[in-house]
C-alpha cells in the first residue's frame, strides 16, 4: 500500500505542478529540433515536431488524471445512491436496478466508451462519460453487495425499531460502513479508467490536439519505433506506472480492510 501511495502521490504532484510550471510549452512546436536526444535543454528530447517529451508527459498526467477521476467521480455519485436503493428496498427494484446493470455487462467496457464517444464526438467530457457511464453499475452492485450484508446486523435491527426508516438507516448507518469497500473498488476502477482514456485517445476519440495525451503519443511514436523508440517507450511505461500505482493501491487498501 506504501508503495502504491507513493507511486500516486508522485503521479498527482507531478499533474498539479504542471498547472503551473513545465521545462517547456508542451503544445509548442519547434521542428529546428525534432527528434532531439535528451539534453540539458530537453530533458527527454523532442519528438517529431519538436515538443518536449517531458512537457508533454507532464501535462499528460493532468490530463489522464482529470479525465479519470471525473469518470469515477461522477460513478460514484450515481452508482451509489443505486445501489443503497437496490438493497433497502429488495423486491422487484432490486431486481430492476441490478438487471439493468447486468445488461451493460454483457458488453465489454471499452467497446462501451469508444461507441460513446464515436456517437458523442471526440473530447476530454465525452471521453469521461463514457467511461463514467460503464462504472455506475460496477459501484452500484458494489455498494449493493456491502449493504446487504449490513442489513442483517443487531445495529440495524434497532435504528428500524426505532422508527428510522430504510433511506435514513442507509444514509447514517449503512454508507458509513460500507465506505471503505466502495474506496477499494474506487482506487481499482481509477487504474481501468486509465487504461481506458489511454485506449480513448489512441484511437482519436479522447482528448484532441493540442492538449496532450499519453495515449496519442504512444499512437504517434509507435511508427517511429526504427528511429526514436523513446517517443512510444516513455508514454507507455507512464501508463504502466500509473496503473500499477493506483492497482498496488488498492490491493493494500482491501488487504487492510479485510485484516481489520
Amino acid at each position: 500500500m506504501r508503495t502504491g501511495a507513493a507511486i500516486v502521490g508522485l503521479l498527482i504532484a507531478v499533474a498539479l505542478l504542471s498547472l503551473v510550471w513545465t521545462p517547456h510549452d508542451p503544445a509548442a512546436i519547434d521542428v529546428a529540433v525534432r527528434l532531439a536526444p535528451a539534453s540539458a535543454a530537453h530533458w527527454l528530447g523532442t519528438d517529431q515536431l519538436g515538443r518536449d517529451v517531458a512537457a508533454m508527459l507532464m501535462a499528460g498526467a493532468r490530463v489522464s488524471l482529470g479525465v479519470s477521476i471525473a469518470a469515477i467521480g461522477g460513478a460514484l455519485l450515481i452508482g451509489i445512491p443505486i445501489g443503497l436503493l437496490a438493497a433497502a428496498r429488495g423486491g422487484w427494484t432490486d431486481a430492476l436496478l441490478m438487471r439493468s446493470a447486468d445488461m451493460l455487462f454483457a458488453f465489454p467496457a471499452l467497446l462501451i466508451a469508444v461507441l460513446l464517444a464515436a456517437t458523442l464526438g471526440p473530447g476530454a467530457g465525452n471521453a469521461a462519460l463514457a467511461i463514467g457511464l460503464f462504472n455506475v453499475p460496477v459501484f452500484a452492485r458494489v455498494t449493493r453487495g456491502a449493504a446487504r450484508s449490513l442489513w442483517q446486523r443487531d445495529f440495524i435491527a434497532a435504528a428500524r425499531l426505532a422508527g428510522r426508516g430504510p433511506l435514513a438507516i442507509s444514509a447514517a448507518h449503512i454508507l458509513p460502513n460500507i465506505l471503505g469497500t466502495i474506496a477499494v473498488q474506487a482506487t481499482i476502477q481509477l487504474s481501468l479508467a486509465l487504461i481506458a482514456e489511454a485506449g480513448l485517445s489512441y484511437v482519436g476519440l479522447g482528448v484532441q490536439p493540442p492538449a496532450p495525451s499519453w495515449g496519442r503519443m504512444l499512437e504517434e511514436g509507435q511508427t517511429l519505433l526504427g528511429i526514436a523508440p523513446r517517443l512510444a517507450i516513455l508514454p507507455g511505461l507512464a501508463i504502466l506506472i500509473a496503473v500499477l500505482g493506483f492497482s498496488l493501491l488498492g490491493d493494500g487498501l482491501r488487504d487492510r480492510l479485510e485484516r481489520r
